[in-house]
Order: structure tokens, then sequence, then C-alpha cells
């Protein structure tokens, strides 16, 4: 795949994740119980290539939060959290590399990393961003048993939606043969 291919689809994928997100996922009727928010938009961040750069990925983390900030007016609460998460997913990668490493063409994929290694990945890192997000909207830390819920359940919701855009829309890698 051509370097433009490649490039063009990751925008179209910048695109998909921030607009679904403002238009769909960021609205009062999708809160579950009043706690918890679905955060979609860190489905581009999570699901980029493992051999993303690092630089890259944080420019990357920036500009979706900054996208999302702008549709929502949160004064760079969403771009903080997700630079944050940019700058961890290296770090848990390469915690949780496989023995034999990764290969060149390996993606964040449950199918081809396997359920264990995929829960792990993502509850650290929307845990991470979770905590960053929360903490610094509430901007003290005068109601931490509320905060820590919203924190949790949001948690839980955001990783059961990105459990599915994995398991409906990332294809299943057979054996190479």
């Amino acid at each position: 795949m051509s370097i433009v291919a490649t490039i063009g689809g990751q925008l179209l994928r910048f695109a998909l994740y921030v607009g679904l997100y403002v238009l769909l996922f960021d609205n009062s009727s999708v809160v579950l119980f009043g706690l918890g928010w679905n955060f979609f938009y860190l489905g581009f961040l999570l699901f980029l290539p493992i051999n993303t750069p690092i630089a890259l990925q944080l420019l990357l983390g920036f500009c979706m939060g900054f996208a999302v900030d702008i549709a929502h007016d949160t004064g760079g609460l969403h771009a903080a959290a997700a630079v944050l998460l940019a700058y961890l997913r290296p770090w848990v990668l390469r915690l949780l590399t496989p023995r034999d490493g990764y290969d060149a063409q390996d993606t964040v994929n449950v199918h081809q990393m396997g359920w264990q290694w995929f829960l792990v990945y993502l509850s650290l890192l929307v845990t991470v961003h979770h905590l960053a997000f929360f903490f610094l909207e509430l901007g003290s830390l005068q109601h931490p048993l509320v905060t820590l819920g919203r924190v949790g359940v949001s948690i839980l919701y955001t990783s059961v939606v990105m459990l599915i855009v994995q398991l409906l829309f990332f294809p299943v890698r057979r054996g190479r043969g």
C-alpha cells in the first residue's frame, strides 16, 4: 500500500471517529446511568498501527482531542487526556510485547493479538485517559468518590463499545499459508 493511501485512510478514520463522537456519542441521551460517558473517539488512537512513531502519535492525540474540544468547548480537557494516552501507548505496547515481538504488519486487533492481550491493553489506556480527563474536569480532589464512580462506569462503557467496534469492523486474520 502506498504512503498516500495509508495517510488518506488514516485521515478518513480520524474524520469518522471525530464525526461519530461529536454527532452521536457526546449527547446526554447516551450517558449511562447519569455517570458514564462514552469516549468513542479514543478508538482512533487505540487502534493506530503498532509501528506508528511516537511523535506522530502525540500529534494525532493532540489533534483528536483538540477537534473534540473545539466541538464541545471543553477548554483542552480532551486534548490533554488524549495526549497522555498517546504518550503512554508505546509504553503499554512495550509492556505487552509478545515473546517473539511484534511483526511489522501487526495491528491492535483482538482477533490477531488475543482476548487477554487486548483487554489488558484497552483497560490500561482507557483507565489512564479517564482518570486524567475526569480529575482535570473536576479541577480538584474535593469529590473523589463521585469522580471515581464516573471514571469506573465510563471505563466499562467505553471499553465495551471499543470491543464491539473491534469485533464488528476489524478483520479476522487467517493464518498465512
